[in-house]
């Protein structure tokens, strides 16, 4: 999978993507993650890549323009008649708002079967509009807060997708304690490892007998008790 990032913030990804299991992923060939600085898309010597918005209000608006323009390098042009939206296509250009779909496993699940993701990454108040209903395939927010940009949902979407791609995760890090809906989501259960007794606050906390009485279809009752369904 390729995974590109339009933003005006690359920098910000540096470090995270340079460790743990998504760094050994990309050293691998699992996946190809590469940023793109939006001022080197621009047209003006100032590199602007905002404006006030039309009709008056705060703050400024992140321009179509240079996005266009970031597009255009990766393949795909502004136009509608141009625009991704085959579900047969293996390629999602991502646009992270607060207005978006929720972000949700399913998602995550669906991601994960693309040979390219783009991410688009606002700043500011806001990204024309014309980048939402003519560019992206998909519209997504991470949560109902608003923060500063979409560098964190990149990321965020990043760790969700890259842990589901062949290869990614090691077994010692395997999708433990996890179960494939049929819907691309997953189950998981309360976790505990040894000692079966720890002190906390001045009380002992201890493991369920469930765990330690190496009775499997008990232990299986358990965990269906407790899993919750995460999609």
């Amino acid at each position: 999978m390729n995974i590109d990032i339009i933003t005006i913030f690359p920098e910000i990804f540096d470090f995270y993507l340079g460790q743990s299991l998504i760094s050994k992923a990309q050293k691998k060939g699992v996946l190809k993650i590469k940023t793109h600085q939006l001022r080197d898309f621009t047209n003006d010597k100032h590199n602007t890549v905002d404006d006030k918005p039309f009709g008056g209000g705060r703050g400024m608006v992140l321009k179509a323009e240079p996005i266009i323009g970031a597009l255009k390098v990766l393949g795909y042009f502004g136009g509608r008649s141009n625009r991704v939206t085959s579900t047969k296509s293996k390629v999602k250009v991502i646009l992270f708002s607060p207005r978006g779909k929720k972000f949700t496993q399913k998602m995550a699940t669906n991601w994960a079967k693309q040979s390219q993701l783009i991410f688009i990454c606002g700043r500011y108040e806001a990204i024309d509009e014309r980048v939402a209903k003519n560019l992206a395939t998909d519209v997504v927010s991470i949560g109902d807060y608003v923060l500063m940009g979409g560098e964190l949902p990149a990321l965020v979407a990043i760790e969700a997708v890259a842990r589901l791609l062949p290869g990614a995760v090691g077994n010692s890090e395997a999708l433990i304690g996890e179960r494939i809906t049929k819907t691309g989501g997953f189950i998981e259960y309360p976790q505990y490892t040894r000692p079966d007794v720890v002190e906390i606050k001045g009380k002992k906390a201890r493991v369920p007998k469930v765990l330690l009485s190496g009775n499997h279809k008990k232990i299986d009752e358990w965990r269906a008790k407790h899993s919750k369904v995460i999609e």
